[in-house]
């Protein structure tokens, strides 16, 4: 938990956007981990294996919403009034642009983005996790890419044109 335990709330909180229920999705997780840990054969990174369990529980428990609904920025998750590295890490997502325009982007390419640049899975690892082809995982992220990027254009070419 210690060396994860960010990982696997912030993955929960950017699938279910409620803190309360990523903490409830987070614990079982590890609990999940914790009754299978014999069951992990070391195929992929134990960082991998919490991810995929994680994914796994938030559309269990979110369903059919899941889809429905956009996943949430972390940095936007409610905060006690213990400020710690983790909160200050928050914070400084919060004001990521790149962030702010991946969320306006389809939920396939979010999950693909978040996974590979925010948790630093490969795509492989990613496939393992989202139980997608890995050829469907690399064409996501391309996709991906070039939807930010026109996100990104698109939104200097409006502020361009408000600023003559």
């Amino acid at each position: 938990m210690d060396s994860f335990g960010s990982t696997v709330m912030y993955t929960a909180y950017f699938y279910t956007g409620d803190r309360h229920l990523a903490e409830d999705i987070s614990q079982e997780v590890f609990l999940r981990a914790y009754r299978n840990w014999n069951s992990f054969r070391g195929d992929s990174a134990v960082k991998t294996w919490l991810t995929t369990i994680a994914i796994n529980v938030c559309r269990d428990k979110m369903g059919v919403r899941m889809f429905a609904e956009q996943p949430t920025d972390p940095s936007q998750m409610e905060r006690g009034r213990t400020i710690n590295v983790e909160e200050e890490v928050l914070r400084r997502l919060q004001k990521s642009e790149i962030l702010r325009h991946l969320l306006r982007l389809p939920l396939p390419y979010q999950e693909a983005l978040y996974l590979y640049y925010y948790l630093d899975l490969g795509t492989r690892e990613i496939a393992e996790a989202t139980s997608s082809p890995e050829g469907t995982v690399r064409n996501r992220l391309h996709r991906a890419r070039e939807a930010l990027a026109r996100e990104m254009r698109k939104e200097e070419t409006v502020d361009e044109g408000h600023g003559e």
